[in-house]
């Protein structure tokens, strides 16, 4: 089989026009297969996760119409296999299953209904245990007489591949734990190889930098990682273990004792104890259908917030006895569920490439897709980039293409499906001139993108525009996109000074405005000539100069024109002003069309001047958070977290937002969770309570 005829096979039955038939199931078989070897040997599936999992449960609804049709290399009858003639295989101490999933709370309710069907004593008593379903790379660690001996990939559920070197070298992964002081000789612990999702972009961004091609996904990179010939290449992906089972255990006797533990929940507090790293917010109980569904409700909501990628929930009955009395099949145990949520990944077409200009000229190749829905969202468009992303995938249209939504908000294309190319395919004309102005396009040594130079094309005013009035600029309230839009095209709009010379009079006879619209837009257009200095610069649309850049150099100056007779020398002696960085302010404000812009504005009462909220904070360098890289978690009693994070900055410190190697202190309120966990295990992180900081800013 090829992958363009699995590819189309697989597309017919997923629309499924066509009666089912006892044929039709030995094809879907084969299919499956097809698509298994792909995904888990080859590392290179041609159907996202969703639509493999659509047809592996119309495989399993045809064989309980034809059971003694079923085949016994059917997929449903044995666990998928990341098997590689690479490493020795060794054999695992207990069985490890795959998990039933479910894409809504329909099929959770079905699972619970067989849950209490399997315990009619004890129904009453049922909790769960609910816990984030993490998208990377499944480890079995063997523990005997507290040290680690063994670590394998989860292979066929039997066996794996021992890659126990690569994983001594994950810092997340106890070389040593007192197993014995709990009674415990010999153990089994599962684990997900994992990189965080900040680290992943970290990787990617050192991977472009070195002419390396990127990694597609976490899981990609983090499965690939354990698989390396040299350990020291596996350190260098980032990757952390977070353990999420006991599997089996022995006592001191020799005796298999996994029901000492009594549940699941202590099973994991007694790893994390040990030293072990899980998952953030750790295992969730509950004990009504409600209260469950809820929590996996919350979580498909705010999965882009997690560290690390996952894409589902995973439902566990708690009391390890009931597990075992409630049972198995051949591929999965029935005390066990995942609630998958909506897909984030999807095949489509890429129908035609549009391209969009950008404030400062950069030329942006749009996607156009055909339909598809992914996360709950239907998605027809999809940044390309620039060209280079463009060509290091070979992206023609007409591909079929994988669409992924990042962070579940920008929709990424993924990879386009060569293999089931069928030749009508085109290439992809990247264009010599700008598309809205028809000057030529140049793209500056070091840079990716291609850029229209032409400092009076009209798609970079629009974006410019849009710009200065956006929350992060000169944030003039209630004047979005479309109004910009609306007054450029009736020629009201011509520069950013224009935004203050509007005739308010005249808009609030336009339709669908108003006088009121019009006097709320007047009031708030007014409002922003107070703005402090730091905002203008960043309105302007200086390559290179976002938010914080733009608050160093307001700093530097009384008047913002005082910055026409700096030189690049002088701007690369101001710290944290780089080479290019200085280039770019000084072009902007030795250009005669933009000072001219600027003092238009100043005649129309914008204020160009260092405000009070530009000066400088002053530093004592004897402070304890001077140069400091501070963490807040948790609830703070006596101020806001926001204004806690702005008295440690007036202190010399940097606040960051997570959890990193470069932290230097965490302050921890009440309640503090994850971020807290995670720094204890990190090591070399000063742990404060919020008593301890207000001496530190007092």
């Amino acid at each position: 089989m090829t992958d363009n005829r699995a590819y189309e096979r697989s597309k017919a039955f997923l629309k499924g026009d066509f009666e089912p038939s006892i044929g039709k199931m030995h094809e879907l078989t084969d299919l499956l297969q097809y698509h298994e070897w792909k995904y888990y040997v080859k590392n290179d599936p041609i159907l996202s996760d969703t639509e493999y999992d659509r047809l592996y449960k119309m495989l399993e609804q045809w064989e309980s119409r034809w059971p003694d049709q079923m085949r016994s290399d059917s997929p449903t009858q044995r666990i998928g296999s990341d098997l590689s003639s690479d490493f020795e295989t060794v054999v695992h101490l207990s069985p490890m299953l795959s998990l039933a999933n479910s894409y809504n709370l329909e099929d959770l309710d079905d699972f619970h209904r067989q849950v209490v069907k399997a315990l009619p004593d004890e129904a009453g008593r049922v909790e769960y245990i609910v816990e984030p379903k993490l998208d990377g790379g499944t480890v079995v660690l063997n523990y005997e007489n507290d040290k680690l001996v063994r670590a394998a990939t989860r292979g066929n559920g039997t066996q794996g591949d021992d890659i126990t070197r690569n994983i001594k070298v994950l810092k997340s992964v106890p070389l040593r734990a007192q197993f014995s002081d709990h009674g415990f000789s010999k153990v089994e612990i599962r684990g997900e190889a994992i990189i965080p999702i900040e680290r992943f972009a970290r990787i990617n961004k050192e991977r472009v930098e070195q002419d390396q091609s990127s990694f597609a996904n976490p899981r990609n990179a983090a499965t690939g990682g354990l698989r390396m010939k040299d350990p020291a290449d596996t350190a260098k992906r980032g990757l952390e273990l977070l353990v999420f089972q006991i599997a089996y255990v022995e006592n001191n006797q020799g005796q298999r004792a996994l029901s000492d533990l009594l549940s699941h929940e202590k099973s994991i507090g007694l790893l994390e104890e040990l030293g072990f790293k899980i998952a953030p917010n750790g295992v969730h109980r509950t004990d009504t259908m409600q209260k469950l569904h809820a929590y996996c409700k919350k979580w498909e909501a705010q999965r882009s917030s997690y560290p690390y990628e996952i894409d589902g929930m995973v439902v566990k009955v708690n009391d390890l006895n009931q597990q075992a009395a409630i049972g198995a099949t051949s591929h999965h145990p029935k005390w066990a569920i995942a609630y998958k949520f909506r897909a984030k990944q999807a095949t489509t077409r890429l129908e035609r490439v549009e391209f969009q200009v950008g404030k400062i000229g950069a030329i942006t190749p749009v996607a156009k897709l055909q339909a598809v829905e992914l996360a709950g969202v239907t998605v027809e468009s999809a940044s390309l980039h620039n060209e280079d992303f463009i060509l290091e995938r070979d992206l023609r249209i007409g591909d079929q293409v994988i669409v992924e939504r990042a962070g579940d908000v920008i929709p990424y294309v993924l990879k386009a499906l060569k293999d089931v190319r069928t030749g009508d395919e085109e290439k992809i004309q990247f264009p010599k001139n700008c598309p809205a102005c028809d000057h030529p396009l140049q793209r500056i040594e070091g840079e990716a993108a291609w850029r229209c130079v032409n400092a009076q094309c009209s798609a970079q005013l629009l974006q410019k525009l849009i710009h200065f009035v956006s929350k992060n600029a000169m944030d003039i309230d209630g004047f979005g996109e479309k109004y910009i839009h609306i007054f450029h095209d009736l020629g009201w709009l011509k520069s950013v000074a224009d935004i203050y010379r509007l005739d308010f009079t005249k808009l609030a006879q336009l339709e669908r405005f108003g006088e009121k619209s019009a006097r709320n837009l007047e009031s708030a257009v007014q409002k922003s000539k107070q703005q402090p200095l730091y905002r203008l610069i960043h309105g302007l649309s200086i390559h290179h100069v976002g938010l914080k850049m733009s608050k160093t150099l307001a700093a530097q100056v009384n008047h913002i024109l005082d910055l026409k007779e700096w030189s690049r020398e002088d701007l690369t002696a101001v710290h944290e002003v780089g080479p290019i960085v200085a280039e770019n302010v000084a072009s902007f404000f030795h250009d005669a069309s933009n000072i001219q812009i600027l003092q238009e504005l100043e005649s129309l009462g914008v204020n160009l001047e260092q405000t009070q909220e530009d000066q400088p904070i002053e530093v004592n360098a004897d402070s304890p958070l001077a140069n400091k890289t501070i963490l807040f978690t948790g609830s703070l009693s006596s101020m806001t977290r926001k204004e806690a994070q702005q008295k440690a900055e007036a202190a010399g410190a940097k606040t960051v937002s997570a959890v990193s190697g470069n932290l230097d202190i965490l302050v921890a309120g009440e309640k503090a969770g994850s971020k807290l966990r995670k720094a204890q295990q990190q090591g070399g992180v000063q742990i404060v309570d919020e008593q301890k900081f207000i001496e530190w800013i007092q």
